[in-house]
């Protein structure tokens, strides 16, 4: 979330609504292209692009619209990108004109962009688990992930897995307090296959990694917060969205060099 930009994860069709309102400027410019950058990080199913509330007569923002769909469309499997906006605005004319058609659809409504979403199948390679908010269920979201290694034949991936997905578990039972819904994906194929770990709570509040706090012998290891240090460390990306009524904290694992040989 930023001051004029909000995306939002369905965690049921892992669908991110990604909406953007007020004057188009270079503030809001840099807002809107690091937060689409985020969520397409994450590597969603698709993405809708909510301009209905953008003002931007002179239709400037056409481009990043048109770059996010080529960014999806190239991923592997491609994300889907649907850009809702209003059918006489100058931004909807302009990206007719730039061969929208081509590269991104343009709904009307965000609920036909939603409709046409639904339509899509989930991705096939999916692990899911309902957990109690216990960080004892931490041993449990290790198991998934080694169900998931050997169905997918990536167990150089599981160990890096294993320990990202105990720390955002723990995390998510200690601060949320909430039940737990652990989410493990396949990315990719071959030599290029990533582990997506997604882990939902019912608390609204995003994860902040914290400073160790000094002390006589050095930086303290105990406070809370800093098992997100383990994750930046550990995973190739990790990042957390706003959820319909919690949140989603991701990460995805790839294989490092050394894990290759």
């Amino acid at each position: 979330m930023a001051d004029s930009v909000l995306a939002v994860i369905d965690t049921d069709t892992a669908v991110i609504e990604f909406s953007v309102w007020g004057h188009w400027d270079r503030g809001l410019s840099t807002q809107a292209r690091t937060v689409l950058d985020k969520c397409l990080a994450e590597h969603p199913t698709g993405v809708i692009v909510d301009l209905h509330e953008l003002s931007d007569p002179h239709a400037v923002s056409a481009p990043l619209w048109l770059t996010a769909c080529a960014q999806g469309a190239a991923m592997q499997p491609p994300v889907a990108v649907a850009v809702c906006a209003k059918p006489n605005a100058p931004l909807t004319r302009r990206l007719r004109r730039l061969g929208a058609r081509d590269w991104l659809v343009l709904y009307a409504t965000v609920a036909q962009a939603r409709a046409a979403m639904a339509g899509r199948h989930p991705l096939a390679d999916r692990m899911h688990l309902a957990l109690p908010p216990d960080p004892a269920a931490a041993v449990l979201a290790r198991g998934l992930v080694n169900d998931a290694c050997r169905a997918w034949d990536v167990g150089h991936l599981g160990q890096r897995a294993r320990l990202v997905v105990s720390e955002l578990v723990v995390n998510a039972a200690e601060h949320a307090g909430t039940d737990v819904e652990v989410i493990v994906s396949l990315r990719g194929s071959g030599t290029g296959a990533a582990l997506h770990l997604a882990v939902y709570d019912g608390d609204a509040i995003l994860p902040q990694v914290r400073d160790p706090v000094p002390g006589r012998l050095g930086p303290s290891l105990v406070d809370r917060g800093l098992g997100l240090r383990i994750v930046n460390a550990a995973a190739s990306a990790w990042g957390a969205l706003p959820a319909r009524s919690g949140k989603l904290v991701w990460a995805i694992v790839r294989a490092r060099p050394e894990e290759m040989t």
